[in-house]
């Protein structure tokens, strides 16, 4: 069973039905027990990190989820607070990747939002995808380079468009809204790691 976790950070639907018809079975739940007892858990999206962050700890799910054994898969603001800080609201994250998350200097429009493709990949995650592929974003923070980035994109500077780090993977990019280039990665995710 698949994990999509429930704390009113929108799009779990989305990656359920994106889950779905890869032919996996998942739930959207906030329910610790089932949380730890999934067989991989995605940890999506769309928000405002102080605001996220307050519902996980008043839930305790800020402790479930650095916690976790299983592969996790966090996506665009899942991504940004498994990071240690986001200049989002001045959030204290879960730390998960000792990576600070900042906003987008405004040289150019921002958010960014649209189709970008990936650059520098090197992780299982990314099989049969090619660098001419396009996934699509939607952000105005960006997670900075580090040792744990495992593909880059360049939107004003490049940052980690995904990063790894033990059995947390982390993506900037919308997955579930990247047509079967994303299909490609969220199967990569669910078939190709322990």
């Amino acid at each position: 069973m698949i994990a999509i976790i429930d704390y009113n950070a929108g799009n779990t639907t989305s990656v359920k039905n994106a889950i779905e018809r890869l032919g996996f079975p998942a739930i959207v739940t906030n329910d610790p027990e089932r949380i730890k007892r999934a067989d991989k858990v995605i940890f999506p999206g769309v928000g405002e990190a102080s605001t996220a962050m307050k519902f996980l700890k008043e839930k305790q799910l800020d402790k479930v989820i650095t916690s976790l054994k299983q592969p996790v898969l966090g996506i665009c603001l899942g991504q940004q607070l498994l990071c240690s800080f986001s200049e989002e609201g001045t959030t204290e994250c879960l730390g998960i990747f000792p990576v600070n998350v900042k906003c987008f200097p405004a040289t150019d429009l921002v958010p960014h939002i649209g189709w970008n493709n990936l650059q520098n990949m090197k992780s299982g995650l990314f099989e049969e995808i090619q660098i001419t592929d396009d996934v699509y974003f939607v952000h105005s923070y960006y997670a900075e380079l580090s040792d744990y980035t495992i593909a880059t994109c360049d939107y004003i500077l490049p940052y980690s468009a995904a990063m790894k780090k033990d059995n947390f993977y982390a993506v900037q990019f919308h997955p579930e809204k990247s047509a079967t280039v994303g299909e490609q990665i969220l199967r990569n995710f669910l078939v190709n790691t322990e």
